[in-house]
């Protein structure tokens, strides 16, 4: 154990030293270099004195998460996996059986296989549950499970998978799977070309200018660019894009920190392939950090229309920093800065309510600034577009029930029990969402609001000190109550909750590029910024 010690006890040390490059570092480094000392004393006496046997991997582990999960969410620490993850977001390119797979402690359940890659070929459906690969089950394997699905081009792999309640196996050759950054790209009509970018990797700005040439190669001459659910990536990948629509030499984003090397102003390297097209820029609560910058210049610059419900609110900047043994640390390092100098962070990490989180920025404590033309636009809580279309963002039940897979695992059991003639043409009928709540009562569905929490912790505090029953029968009744305006708040997000459903419901029938074909005809912000592109006085208003 005191090998293994001696090897964990480097880390900090090292760390130490990289931090030695900095100013912050200078200015405080004897405070460092003391609780340093402190941590490197305390961790050897933990482990070397404790009662039970300890595992120093682990306990280094809580420590770092623990000391990180005080400043924001997204300065995290890479292990050797991570930064493997890290690198395929960045280049969108591994080597596997092509499909996005979410992991669970006994099984992999397959989200999405992609088109005409080996996991599809092999017959794997979204909702597939892999509990063995090759002789390992998955409930037994300590390490991530996602990396046995990787391996050489040409291997082969056996999956051991559920289905509906049935164990099938399946053989799958391995791939070379790429990732696009640009999934879609299509004309809506003869006139307006629609471009999906689904992530800013390093391929995000050709592939882009690629679908942008091609689409007006076919005839466009309107745009709708659509960064729904886009939650970011490359910087310089966003100031490229925004360069394909404005001049050479235009301020894009400038960032800000307390290391001057940091603060930088970024401005468009290049000749761009269109500054007059009429362009039209989807976002939603899922639009972020690049998505950001991109939608937050291109508003600032009166070049294009923003579409949708208010985007994410991520202002802040990170850079991998590496560490020993193969892992990074990822930083925040500044605060970005659109044109007109608004930052749009929505959530302040550095001051926390009562119960630990992030508070948001309040809306009368926006401030207001000017685009390129004059018009008005505020910071502190994202982007707003310029035309709100939809649910401008979930609602706490409506985001339990997504995040527990509740509609994800609803249309997979759809996709098995309902046959569908015509995919375009489908839309869920107010039977089915009524089947969908009967589904949620099924699947023992709970969602604990803050009030309840509250009310159930003052309900132990009066049994303690032995309050009388009128207590216990008024606290049933709030219970009881609260039960009946949840029920209710599922029918106050059905427009929600009934877009969602579609989503999953289509693309199990027929993938992602199914269901950006259902939007050109259905999706009413597609719709929305049809309708401006085909008005070009009502299309310059906006702008003016």
């Amino acid at each position: 154990m005191k090998k293994f010690f001696q090897k964990k006890i480097i880390i900090p040390v090292i760390a130490c030293m990289l931090f030695l490059t900095t100013t912050a570092f200078k200015n405080d480094f004897f405070e460092i270099a003391k609780q340093l000392e402190i941590f490197t004393t305390l961790f050897k006496e933990i482990n070397m004195n404790y009662v039970d046997e300890t595992n120093p991997g682990d306990l280094m582990d809580t420590a770092i998460k623990s000391m990180l999960a005080s400043l924001d969410p997204y300065t995290n620490f890479m292990n050797e996996q991570d930064v493997e993850a890290a690198r395929i977001n960045n280049t969108g390119d591994y080597t596997g059986i092509g499909a996005k797979v979410k992991t669970f402690k006994d099984k992999l359940v397959i989200v999405e296989p992609y088109k005409d890659y080996p996991a599809d070929k092999a017959g794997l459906k979204a909702g597939d549950e892999i509990i063995k690969v090759g002789s390992i089950a998955i409930e037994t394997y300590k390490d991530y499970a996602g990396d046995l699905l990787k391996g050489a081009p040409n291997s082969e792999v056996e999956v051991t998978y559920n289905r509906q309640g049935k164990t099938q196996t399946a053989i799958i050759k391995r791939a070379e799977v790429e990732i696009k950054a640009v999934p879609y790209f299509s004309m809506i009509n003869d006139k307006t070309g629609y471009i999906v970018l689904s992530k800013f990797n390093n391929k995000a700005s050709k592939e882009t200018k690629y679908a942008l040439r091609d689409l007006k190669s076919q005839g466009a001459e309107r745009i709708v660019l659509d960064l729904r659910g886009n939650p970011g990536g490359l910087v310089v990948e966003a100031i490229k894009i925004v360069n394909l629509f404005v001049p050479k030499g235009q301020l894009v984003v400038t960032t800000k920190s307390k290391v001057k090397q940091y603060n930088k102003s970024y401005y468009t390297p290049g000749e761009p392939v269109d500054t007059e097209i009429p362009l039209v820029v989807l976002i939603n609560g899922r639009s972020a950090s690049a998505s950001e910058i991109v939608s937050g210049a291109l508003q600032d610059l009166d070049r294009a229309v923003i579409v949708g419900s208010r985007s994410f609110g991520k202002g802040l900047v990170q850079r991998p920093k590496n560490l020993t043994y193969g892992t990074q640390v990822k930083i925040t390092i500044s605060r970005y800065y659109t044109p007109s100098g608004r930052c749009i962070q929505a959530l302040d990490y550095w001051h926390r309510d009562d119960n630990g989180e992030a508070v948001r920025v309040k809306q009368e404590n926006y401030n207001a600034y000017k685009t390129k033309n004059g018009r008005q636009v505020f910071d502190g809580g994202g982007i707003f577009p310029d035309v709100v279309v939809g649910q401008n963002k979930k609602s706490p039940v409506a985001t339990a029930i997504i995040d527990n897979d509740l509609v994800f695992n609803y249309a997979t059991n759809y996709y098995y029990t309902h046959k569908i003639e015509d995919i375009m043409s489908f839309q869920i009928s107010d039977s089915d969402f009524s089947d969908f709540k009967t589904y949620l009562k099924t699947n023992d569905f709970s969602f604990e609001t803050e009030t309840e929490k509250a009310l159930n912790k003052a309900f132990e505090m009066a049994t303690k000190e032995e309050l009388n029953d009128n207590i216990k029968q008024d606290y049933n009744t709030l219970i009881a109550n609260l039960q009946q305006s949840k029920t209710e708040l599922i029918d106050e997000n059905k427009l929600f909750l009934m877009e969602a459903l579609t989503e999953n419901i289509i693309k199990h029938y027929a993938y992602s590029e199914g269901l950006y074909d259902y939007y050109k005809t259905h999706d009413s912000r597609i719709k929305k910024a049809t309708e401006i592109l085909n008005n070009p006085k009502k299309y310059e208003e906006f702008l003016k």
